[in-house]
This record gives C-alpha cells, sequence and structure tokens, in this order.
C-alpha cells in the first residue's frame, strides 16, 4: 500500500511539473537599472560578450558592473542610468538585478552543452535581440524541454536531466 502512496505521489509530482507553465503575463520585468538587449545586440555585441560561461558551464552568468563599465565610462557617462552602474562600480556592489528565467535547483541543465549541440540562446530566451526590456516568454517546464529533446533527438531518460535517487 505504502509503495502505490509514493508511486502515485510522483505521478502527481511529474504530471504537474511536466503541466507547469513559466510564462507568465508577458510584461517586461522591471530591473533596477534599465536595459536594451535590442540597443546593445545593435551595435554588434553578442550574448557571450557580457554573459560569460564558466566552468562547469551550467550557468550563463549575468554581467557584473565592472563589464558594463569597460565600455560606460565613455558611452553615456552623464546618463542618471550609467552613474547608477558607476557607483555601483565604485562601491563594489552589483545592482538587484531580477532574474528572469531560473532552473529548478533540482534540474541538472548546463548552458554550455547545449550550445556546443548548437541551440540558439534565442531557443530558451525568446528573440531577446528585438528587446528593449525583457520578460519570461518561453516556457521551460519539463514538457517544454522534453519535446525540445524530441526533436533535437536528444535523451529524456529522467536520469539526463535529473539525479538518481538512492
Amino acid at each position: 500500500m505504502r509503495r502505490w502512496s509514493i508511486l502515485a505521489a510522483a505521478a502527481a509530482a511529474l504530471a504537474m511539473a511536466w503541466a507547469a507553465e513559466t510564462v507568465t503575463d508577458p510584461k517586461p520585468v522591471a530591473q533596477p537599472v534599465p536595459y536594451s538587449h535590442k540597443k546593445h545586440l545593435a551595435m554588434g555585441l553578442q550574448c557571450k560578450s557580457c554573459h560569460t560561461n564558466p566552468d562547469p558551464g551550467e550557468v550563463m552568468g549575468i554581467p557584473g558592473v565592472k563589464v558594463c563599465m569597460e565600455c560606460h565610462a565613455g558611452v553615456k557617462p552623464g546618463s542618471p542610468h550609467i552613474q547608477k552602474l558607476a557607483k555601483h562600480a565604485a562601491d563594489k556592489s552589483e545592482p538587484a538585478w531580477a532574474r528572469i528565467y531560473l532552473i529548478p535547483s533540482y534540474v541538472f541543465f548546463s548552458h554550455r552543452a547545449h550550445t556546443e549541440a548548437g541551440a540558439k540562446c534565442e531557443k530558451c530566451h525568446g528573440p531577446v535581440a528585438t528587446r528593449d526590456a525583457l520578460w519570461r516568454e518561453v516556457s521551460i517546464s519539463m514538457g517544454a524541454c522534453m519535446d525540445c529533446h524530441r526533436q533535437n533527438k536528444a535523451s529524456n531518460d529522467c536520469t539526463f536531466c535529473h539525479e538518481a535517487r538512492q
């Protein structure tokens, strides 16, 4: 009886995770300093120009103010927004950026493995290059990920993305 209860609970959790839709009301997320991906990418910057992927490659970093100030020390230094960044740089602090996408801690996800397999940032993050402000517009639910894995002939074995339980 206990085994069936555990199996039923696991099945319910999987069904909820499968159906969970991470795309919310499409409103830009307020950030402490406005940032236009559209303007910056139009100048020739690429995602990897600002977002680093340190070893082991799981996370794409949110750029620190030091990265911003490499250009903005001389570009629009009079802007109140750039002055706010400059103050953070001088204080050796970071703005409290609001995360837009967050992979649950129980899911193993490697940005590096996906980009090396040919995935483009837009596949999971939407058409960032056309956005002055970002919001969660692409589902990163289990169902969406499994659909993508099927389309790209990647494994859908549970332990491919989730830790095996003992």
